[in-house]
């Protein structure tokens, strides 16, 4: 695959390989993704927007350079915004890869760090010499307002040329909450949106903390994905239960939307709440909610691409692979899609209670006007806030 190396989230060339229930490929236009999508289903997809999560700054015990790159927070809730995770590393910026950072000066709990007008204490080493739990000093609102004066998007040596803010929020982006932008999210726009109204295509949200794809450490990498706080609104469980209803399949807009919706039912069955998912979600993963996924491009080896085993079994993710590269699609954020279905099960038992059955034919009328009837949108992001401090720790 090649790398896309331009901060175009919808480029007129964009590409789509699609992957049915039996391994079956069909290359397309990404612009006709919702010709693969049937008017009974629902598409879900993040409306995180993505914060500049890159600080430079000094780590104070040294004197030495370096660079903080936020990974984790415990939950949404907006004056929870003083402990993180972070990966540090030492002198540099993205021009160099990251696996050639140099390491950071040596870290110990009590170290402060100036992160140019934010001030912060390690708290403690996690577990590796480069992933910390910094608490930043100071109210909430001034938190806030370092981090978005002085951070930057967290990128990578494969994009030459910075990135801004508008790069990397999708034209759904409601609270500041990923890491990395929910790039999957990019696929879509408001003329997209409007069709999937047009065509009976339920939409619905979930608000995510995608999380970084890459640290640059082999070990640490082992560790992906970290855990990511979620919220899903009722509208979206709603959503999921009238698509059931009506036969349809939920459609996860992105990696950071399946781990949502599956860590949701996989506590209590109901596709709603706050929570943080923290499980790995792969080939011994049985799916209880998504039917299929739309996602970047992901090579083998990485935590995304884990994730995609739990849709096609691997010698139709070697068959996809070997397509991706015969065919030149672009890897990374701003590249190509995928959009696979999970492959057919001789046995559905363990999804229930979310367990895909087709309606009696008067309970499947009733519920398709009943769908008709709400099919106003919400404004962007209106329902995506979480109340504070209703998160799951």
């Amino acid at each position: 695959m090649i790398a896309a190396d331009r901060p175009v989230q919808r480029p007129r060339d964009a590409k789509l390989l699609v992957v049915n229930e039996k391994g079956g490929i069909t290359h397309a236009s990404r612009a006709r993704f919702l010709d693969f999508v049937d008017s009974s289903d629902v598409v879900i997809a993040n409306d995180a927007a993505t914060l500049p999560a890159s600080l430079l700054g000094v780590h104070l015990p040294s004197g030495a350079a370096i660079e903080v790159r936020l990974a984790g927070r415990a939950s949404l809730a907006p004056d929870d915004v003083h402990t993180f995770s972070a990966v540090v590393f030492g002198a540099g910026n993205f021009h160099l890869r990251t696996e050639d950072r140099p390491q950071p000066p040596p870290l110990a709990a009590g170290d402060g760090l100036q992160l140019g007008p934010l001030t912060a204490t390690v708290e403690c080493l996690l577990g590796h010499p480069r992933l910390i739990s910094l608490r930043f000093l100071g109210a909430s609102h001034a938190v806030w307002a370092g981090i978005a004066r002085h951070g930057r998007p967290i990128q990578y040596a494969h994009m030459p040329t910075p990135l801004a803010l508008w790069d990397i929020w999708s034209a759904i982006a409601g609270l500041p909450a990923a890491f990395e932008p929910p790039s999957a999210s990019f696929t879509l726009d408001w003329d997209s949106i409007r069709t999937m109204r047009e065509r009976g295509i339920a939409f619905a949200t979930v608000t995510a903390a995608a999380g970084i794809s890459s640290t640059g450490d082999t070990e640490l990498d082992r560790r992906l994905p970290f855990d990511e706080p979620y919220f899903i609104p009722e509208a979206t469980g709603m959503a999921i239960r009238q698509a059931r209803l009506n036969g349809g399949r939920v459609i996860a807009v992105g990696t950071s939307v399946v781990r949502a919706l599956e860590h949701a039912a996989s506590l209590t069955g109901v596709v709603s709440g706050s929570g943080v998912a923290n499980q790995r979600v792969g080939p011994m993963t049985t799916l209880r909610v998504v039917d299929a996924l739309l996602s970047g491009t992901h090579e083998p080896g990485g935590s995304h691409f884990e994730l995609l085993r739990a849709f096609g079994d691997d010698a139709t993710l070697a068959k996809t692979s070997a397509e991706l590269d015969a065919t030149g699609y672009r890897t990374h954020e701003f590249g190509d899609s995928v959009l696979i279905a999970r492959r057919v099960s001789a046995d559905r038992r363990l999804e229930a209670p979310l367990e895909r059955t087709r309606a009696r034919p008067s309970v499947a009328r009733t519920a398709r006007r009943l769908r008709s009837s709400r099919m106003s949108l919400p404004a962007p992001g209106a329902a995506a806030s979480p109340p504070v401090g209703s998160a799951v720790r």
